[in-house]
């Protein structure tokens, strides 16, 4: 009597020749590096033309704040109907989507002739800049699911390559094509475009045998999995929440107003973009340095001090001698900025299963990205009442103490399993 072998779900479905397979997979890889690309242009271009924008537009410093605000709102709004986008219509075909909602915001959004206009426009792109952010680890576990953590690693880099080239060339940009701000950030609508057509090809290739982009029954484990803790009864949950808050605060703040600040000091608009582009690029080796070491210490209080204190130099460098120590402070601001990787590897220790993981990641980045929104906007109206940047750099340092104290919390040897279920017992 022959047995017959027992196949996993995949291998119940009949094979694509090798030569499209192969194929696929280089479509698929191609839209996701393009895709990181742009999720960072619409805010770092922006912050290094800030100062042209507002004259433009005849913005004031609380509008200008405003705009700051408005990417961590947006990801935490759009962000949450990501997923049920995702297994409406795949989540190939929903970053299609964004990508083209990212190309039309930037297109549009120089000429609108209004704030409330460039407000519109750039809501646009970062709706589409939200819900690709959460669909991209989805689509790299689907594909790769051998190869996460090159994949994640080739994602995070093209993001943080898009996010320095945007603070870097903008300005530089702008100049060579007549000077005109308008130009200068509408010239990014081209890579969004690129990263359009990826996409489009592989939802048409995919559309008979999947949704769109997504491999067939290679949902990622955690989505599988029934049940997970109640997170809001865990403490270090909580903790992890206000670190992802407060170091996106921090992110923002520096990714929209820091060139101002060294522009105000003296500093010419083309090297102010490119320090911005220096603090931004910190990630690209940071990303992979920290979250190995964050894996091999049991607790990750320390680094998380570490990071701290060079957020505490920076910006008391900032207040001293912006112009004149401008790099150092750059760079010390980077490696501040690696709270996020740090953030998003806890978020992966702290929980026993995949579904905690999830669990714990949705509820740490939606109720850290609410926590973010006012920093922008508080730093543009104390440097429009105060007339300077004292207020708004005390500001910067008094909320890296709370977020030193919380990370050290976050970082401790706990489960947020075993918190919840202590919390459901008392």
């Amino acid at each position: 009597m022959t047995s017959t072998p027992i196949r996993s779900p995949d291998e119940s479905r009949e094979p694509q020749p090798h030569a499209t397979r192969a194929w696929t997979t280089r479509l698929v890889t191609v839209g996701i590096v393009l895709t990181a690309l742009n999720l960072r242009p619409a805010i770092t271009s922006f912050g290094a033309l800030l100062e042209e924008v507002r004259d433009g537009l005849g913005m004031s410093g609380s509008v200008a704040g405003l705009l700051t605000s408005v990417p961590p709102l947006c990801f935490a709004v759009f962000g949450v109907m990501a997923p049920r986008l995702a297994r409406r219509f795949g989540p190939g075909a929903v970053v299609c989507a964004g990508m083209a909602a990212i190309t039309a915001g930037l297109a549009i959004r120089p000429y609108t002739g209004s704030a409330v206009g460039f407000l519109a426009a750039s809501a646009l792109a970062l709706m589409g800049i939200a819900v690709s952010n959460v669909l991209m680890p989805v689509i790299v576990k689907s594909w790769f699911p051998d190869r996460v953590g090159s994949m994640t690693g080739l994602y995070s880099m093209a993001l943080a390559l898009g996010t320095s080239a945007a603070a870097a060339v903008t300005v530089p940009m702008t100049n060579a094509l007549g000077g005109s701000w308008q130009s200068g950030l509408a010239v990014w609508a081209g890579l969004a475009a690129a990263a359009v057509l990826p996409w489009i090809a592989l939802v048409r290739a995919r559309g008979a045998d999947s949704r769109d982009g997504e491999r067939p029954h290679t949902t990622p484990p955690a989505a599988r999995e029934p049940g997970g803790p109640r997170i809001t009864r865990s403490r270090t949950a909580w903790a992890l929440a206000v670190f992802f808050g407060l170091q996106a605060t921090a992110a923002y703040i520096t990714m929209g107003w820091m060139p101002q600040n060294f522009r105000d000091a003296g500093v010419s608009a083309g090297t102010a973009g490119l320090l911005l582009a220096v603090t931004m690029a910190m990630g690209v080796p940071l990303a992979f340095v920290i979250p190995r070491l964050a894996t091999r210490i049991p607790h990750q209080g320390p680094i998380v001090v570490a990071l701290g204190a060079c957020g505490l130099a920076g910006y008391a460098g900032l207040y001293v001698a912006p112009a004149g120590g401008a790099w150092a402070w750059a760079l010390l601001l980077g490696v501040s900025n690696c709270a996020f990787p740090l953030a998003l590897t806890m978020v992966g220790m702290r929980a026993r299963t995949g579904a905690g993981v999830a669990q714990l990641s949705a509820f740490a980045q939606s109720t850290g990205y609410l926590i973010s929104i006012p920093g922008p906007l508080l730093v543009g109206v104390l440097y429009q009442h105060s007339g300077g940047w004292g207020l708004p750099i005390a500001l910067m340092a008094a909320l890296m103490v709370p977020q030193i104290a919380v990370g050290v919390v976050a970082g401790r040897d706990r489960m947020v399993e075993d918190e919840a279920a202590r919390g459901t017992r008392s």
